[in-house]
């Protein structure tokens, strides 16, 4: 009989797919002998049953439940009926993979009208009773029964204004009790019906709640967003209570074993006392540091200290560390790797590999690549943060970056503007998982409440997003959308910068500058080269986006789209006098400029360059798009041509296409004009050799686009190499080059071998040769492509990552065909994919020798070519 319920004391690390990850670490740290309380776990397994039986708990799960339950409170000495040792717990839920925030948790369960009087007796506090109760209300409600929170937060936020009470502690037993009723009599006014008072009957539908929460919305945009399975379940955790908020004494808090902004090896958290755990994540209060603990109880903060180190040097890696502290007693109640930020991860796993925790390549998973983005991103520059007008500078640096756009106040404006094209910020007092939608959509969060572990922050940090939280100067008024700040006041769409690495605010756009990075970058950034298998290049033509791939350590360009060399106002006319012209004096005098600026071109890229390899595409795309579109564009180049308006448009009548993706392009327009290659090939070779004669080193390669049969192929190579032959014979050099194809039609791919042998390399272009595999227009795909997605006819965007079946079955066809006639053949890919890590796994499975991405995901294609390696061994 399968098994559906776990003590803690029978589950271990490993068992993070049946007990979830915070299932698995509790089992871990009481086999540690830490001090966690007692508990039980529901498997995934009964998650995916329930949600499979239409939201139905077994009779297995239910009677295996029970028994567990017996034997816990065997254990604890403790039951929910009991009147001296009153069963209290907690319910959490617990995916494979971390999901802060976004699943629920309920605290104080067990507790009703009765044992909240006998834990006011055992106790001797009957505000601590109360306090509990109220909790499990607030709780309970929102989670199983979806009554908005603001419904209880209307009574209270009434009492704590009639009595002129500014925090919650300061609410006395009378009140608390008080509220309770009005907590119960909500449950009536929203859902119709009484807040349970059988405690076996509050677990079971806190159980339901959570193994329902799996299929929330909130949850399943973040796993979308974090690319986690939707079939995989959460567990749910049971647990004794212990209470944080009993107490002066007491207190709950959030500790991370190394800093999680910069990867500082210091610790790192914050604690509320008298509080309990949700208090500190929620952000209502802004809590301390955890060092002013060692003032307060030394003792519980020296072994909170040494229990910190254990765990880390026990799972080799940051820890992210739930604590309570009952009347001066430290209880951990979770441990899991904890989120941090890019530079963060950086920072911490070249720590850790130099403190001989881990190896360089246990180094490589330790970074996830889209974090590495955000490494990449522009700061604030510092003479415009000068004249900037400060609107706060109290806030906590919660997420580091530099931000820009109009203010909005709802989760719901900031998708809506976003999606109209706006650049957002969203100012909140604090966030909650119901904003997640609104936090992916802005360009950074800030909050009033709240601390370095708040939701906000958290969340913000593993989205690489900028966020500041903690802003106690400003108020922020969601209802009027106002936000008031010590010099004025911002209203909804004001401008505004915000600068999570400084926790400040400024009014207006503040201008940036580019991303420096540290010597943890660099150092992490030369083992991925150690460890990587396949080599990257950048696909660039300009100059800075050049000097940002070799900046990021590209070994070469893998693509150079000579057609935007043409898009300059000189050059386009050429261009199109030498397409739109009718004599061949013209044409040729057009083709002669057009040489001379693809010389200057080319000797600027390879001199940028130097002796890394640089393929260089040969001009693919259709003469259309060269042409002019509207009336006054038409009548423009008439003038400038000397032709009539209905001349030029005869022509661009004859130039016009049904299907250009398909028509008149690529390869197939050098067959017809052979001396635009002729052309390209003299320019490149003649830049060449200039540079040199100027004691230089080149390394171009040529690269013929949309070839799909082995002649023609043959034929422009051959016109190719002659033109170039006779520039050596001119400039008595040896020119030393390679001559291949790009590989982007399903044909090619099949008669790869053949081509093989005639071609230097090889590069797949993976675009157009998606497009072609599944008739799919990159162009219009956009409209329907997440309907596909949506009911599951996909499972990724093909444009996006590799379709393995089919896009990747043809290019391990020609990889294996292309190897077997030509073993020397180079072979790369440079379309989107060789940028995408998932698509880079499967590249590296192949005998391919590098991928191609821009300038920018180049680190992140590193990372991702190096933790291939890892994690297939080869």
């Amino acid at each position: 009989m399968t098994k559906y319920v776990y003590a803690f004391s029978e589950g271990q690390k490993d068992m993070k797919d049946l007990l979830g990850g915070k299932g698995a670490n509790l089992s871990e740290m009481k086999r540690l002998g830490l001090p966690v309380p007692d508990g039980f776990t529901l498997t995934t397994e009964a998650c995916i049953e329930y949600l499979k039986r239409g939201g139905q708990l077994s009779e297995a799960v239910q009677t295996q439940l029970k028994s567990q339950l017996d034997a816990f409170s065997k254990r604890t000495g403790k039951s929910f009926s009991s009147d001296e040792q009153l069963l209290l717990v907690s319910v959490r839920s617990g995916a494979k993979i971390s999901m802060p925030g976004m699943m629920d948790t309920i605290l104080n369960l067990g507790l009703n009208d009765e044992n909240v009087e006998k834990l006011a007796r055992k106790t001797n506090d009957a505000r601590f009773a109360y306090d509990c109760y109220r909790r499990l209300l607030q709780m309970f409600g929102e989670v199983v029964y979806h009554i908005p929170m603001k419904a209880f937060d209307t009574y209270f936020n009434a009492y704590k204004a009639e009595h002129h009470y500014d925090n919650d502690a300061d609410i006395p037993a009378e009140g608390l009790k008080l509220l309770c009723e009005q907590f119960k009599t909500v449950y009536m006014e929203e859902v119709y019906k009484p807040f349970p008072q059988e405690p076996l009957d509050q677990l079971l539908e806190a159980i339901e709640a959570v193994f329902k929460s799996w299929d929330n919305d909130r949850a399943r945009v973040y796993r979308d967003l974090n690319d986690i399975p939707h079939n995989i379940g959460t567990a749910v955790n049971v647990q004794e209570m212990v209470f944080g908020n009993s107490g002066p004494q007491s207190g709950t808090g959030v500790a991370f074993t190394r800093n999680p902004v910069t990867g500082e090896a210091v610790l790192f958290g914050e604690y509320l006392l008298n509080a309990q755990g949700e208090d500190v994540v929620a952000g209502i209060r802004t809590p301390k540091d955890i060092s002013t603990l060692q003032s307060q109880m030394p003792h519980v903060h020296a072994e909170f200290v040494s229990v910190a180190q254990q765990l880390e040097q026990h799972y080799r890696d940051m820890q992210d560390i739930e604590f309570t502290i009952e009347n001066e007693k430290l209880y951990i109640l979770q441990t899991r790797n904890g989120k941090r930020t890019a530079k963060a991860a950086m920072q911490i796993a070249v720590d850790l590999v130099e403190e001989g925790v881990i190896s360089k390549e246990e180094a490589m998973t330790k970074v996830d690549v889209k974090s590495i983005d955000t490494l990449l991103h522009p700061t604030f520059e510092a003479e415009a943060l000068k004249a900037a007008t400060v609107i706060s500078k109290s806030g906590l640096p919660a997420s580091p970056g530099a931000a820009t756009g109009r203010i909005v106040f709802s989760a719901e404006a900031a998708k809506r503007q976003a999606e109209a094209g706006e650049k957002v910020i969203l100012m909140r007092p604090e966030t909650s998982p119901e904003d997640i939608e609104g936090m992916i959509a802005s360009e950074a969060i800030v909050t009033t409440h709240g601390g370095m572990t708040s939701h906000a922050a958290v969340v913000a940090r593993g989205m690489g997003k900028c966020c500041v939280t903690g802003c106690a100067d400003l108020e922020i008024n969601t209802i009027d959308k106002v936000v008031t700040y010590p010099g004025g006041q911002l209203f909804e769409g004001d401008e505004v910068s915000v600068d999570g690495g400084q926790g400040d605010l400024y009014v207006g756009i503040v201008e940036t500058t580019h991303a420096e990075h540290s010597e943890a970058f660099a150092q992490f950034m030369r083992w991925t080269e150690e460890v990587a298998r396949l080599k990257v290049r950048m696909n660039a033509e300009t100059t800075p986006d050049i000097e940002a791939g070799y900046q990021f350590n590209a070994t070469g360009i893998g693509l150079v789209r000579t057609e935007h060399m043409f898009f300059g106002a000189e050059r386009l006319v050429e261009m199109r006098r030498f397409i739109l012209s009718s004599d061949t004096e013209t044409r040729e005098h057009a083709l002669n400029r057009i040489r001379q600026y693809q010389t200057e071109d080319f000797a600027h890229i390879f001199r940028l360059s130097g002796a890394r390899p640089t393929i260089v595409r040969l001009l693919d795309p259709p003469l259309h798009e060269f042409l002019p579109k509207s009336e006054a564009e038409i009548r423009s180049v008439a003038e400038q041509l000397n032709l009539s308006v209905s001349q030029l448009n005869k022509r661009i009548a004859e130039l016009h296409e049904s299907n250009p993706m398909l028509g008149h392009r690529g390869c197939r327009l050098a067959i017809t004009y052979p001396e635009l290659y002729v052309m390209q090939a003299e320019a490149m070779m003649n830049s060449v050799a200039q540079l040199q004669q100027e004691g230089l080193k080149c390394q171009p390669e040529i690269m013929i686009p949309l070839v799909s049969t082995v002649e023609e192929f043959t034929v422009l190579k051959a016109k190719i190499r002659e033109a170039i032959q006779q520039i050596e014979a001119s400039t008595g050099q040896s020119l030393h080059y390679l001559i291949g194809t790009m590989i982007e039609t399903p044909r090619a791919c099949m008669i790869a071998g053949a081509l093989a042998k005639e071609c230097d390399f090889f590069s797949f272009g993976t675009n157009d040769l998606t497009q072609l595999t599944y008739g799919f227009s990159r162009d219009d795909a956009g409209k329907f492509i997440n309907d596909y997605l949506n009911q599951h006819i996909l499972e990724v965007d093909p444009f996006q990552t590799l379709d393995v079946a089919g896009v990747g079955a043809l290019i391990q066809h020609a990889v294996d065909q292309a190897k077997a006639t030509n073993p020397q053949i180079k072979i790369g890919v440079c379309g989107e994919l060789g940028g995408d890590p998932q698509s880079i796994y499967h590249f590296n499975q192949m005998a391919i020798d590098y991928v191609s991405c821009s300038p920018f995901r180049v680190p992140g294609a590193l990372l991702a070519t190096a933790q291939s390696v890892v994690e297939s061994g080869r």
